[in-house]
């Protein structure tokens, strides 16, 4: 499989009895899709290769649509990808979420896979990215590996989630009390739709003597959110929030489904949830 920008769509017919679809929500920005995504399907591509074609499809029809219009890029939803494998006479379906959490997206996910099992002999699916104490501490670990040049002891490292109205929006305070627990004090975590708000980190953050922040996005991709509400230069993002609040700011705009030890959690997942097919 290859993922050469920007024409991948992981949709090619004649694949065997065997399919690894690998589910992601979608990012409309080309470069960062085929470095946070693209980059997760490759390591799993990498894996399980000479047994699964590894597939895409992405649960955000808005994104499939404004690709098709803006870029002539068709990527299948879930509901086009699983007609897709049964058509083309897959019979062992693997299915390898590429979500942050059990949110709504995963859950829209699995209700797709339910309705259309029946067309497969087989089917398995893998666990979303924070999904276990295991994940949580191997993330956090690659969230300090990438961050290490910045934490110089006078640096707030500040995680922007993406936040859920349902319970597992729980999985950013796991990761604020993992990382203080720690000894990562200067690690504050914080989301854009739920709490912890900018508010609430922006207030955490003041309690201590940093002149510097540094912002990172908490999330797969690195699309709207990254590039607006984080690093954005209008009022109201982060940037300019810790901005005006007398901080010298740097923003990494990169998502976390780049960095090859995020990859590595997805692949544990996706060989734990192809073990679970029998021979």
């Amino acid at each position: 499989m290859e993922t050469a920008y920007p024409d991948y769509t992981g949709n090619e017919d004649g694949i065997g009895e065997r399919e690894l679809l690998v589910v992601s929500f979608g990012t409309s920005y080309n470069d960062d899709r085929e470095r946070t995504i693209g980059g997760i399907e490759q390591a799993l591509e990498k894996e399980f290769g000479s047994e699964y074609a590894v597939r895409r499809g992405f649960t955000s029809g808005k994104i499939t649509k404004l690709l098709k219009s803006r870029d002539n890029i068709v990527i299948d939803d879930v509901r086009e990808a699983l007609e897709r494998a049964a058509n083309n006479g897959v019979k062992i379906l693997a299915v390898q979420p590429t979500h942050l959490m059990e949110g709504s997206e995963y859950h829209k996910m699995c209700t797709e896979i339910e309705k259309h099992a029946a067309a497969f002999d087989q089917v398995a699916v893998g666990k979303p990215l924070l999904s276990s104490w295991q994940d949580e501490k191997d993330v956090m670990e690659a969230v300090i590996q990438a961050t290490a040049e910045d934490d110089d002891g006078d640096t707030a490292v500040c995680l922007m989630g993406h936040g859920t109205e349902a319970l597992s929006n729980q999985v950013y305070t796991n990761m604020q009390e993992l990382l203080s627990e720690n000894g990562y004090k200067n690690y504050f975590v914080g989301t854009v739709e739920a709490e912890p708000a900018l508010e609430d980190v922006l207030a955490q953050v003041k309690k201590g003597s940093y002149s510097r922040v540094v912002l990172r996005p908490f999330m797969i991709v690195a699309g709207d959110h990254a590039n607006n509400d984080m690093a954005g230069d209008e009022a109201g993002s982060w940037q300019s929030a810790f901005a005006e609040a007398g901080y010298e700011v740097k923003c990494i705009v990169e998502g976390l489904g780049q960095l090859p030890a995020i990859q590595a959690v997805f692949v544990r997942h996706a060989k734990e949830a192809v073990s679970s097919l029998k021979e």
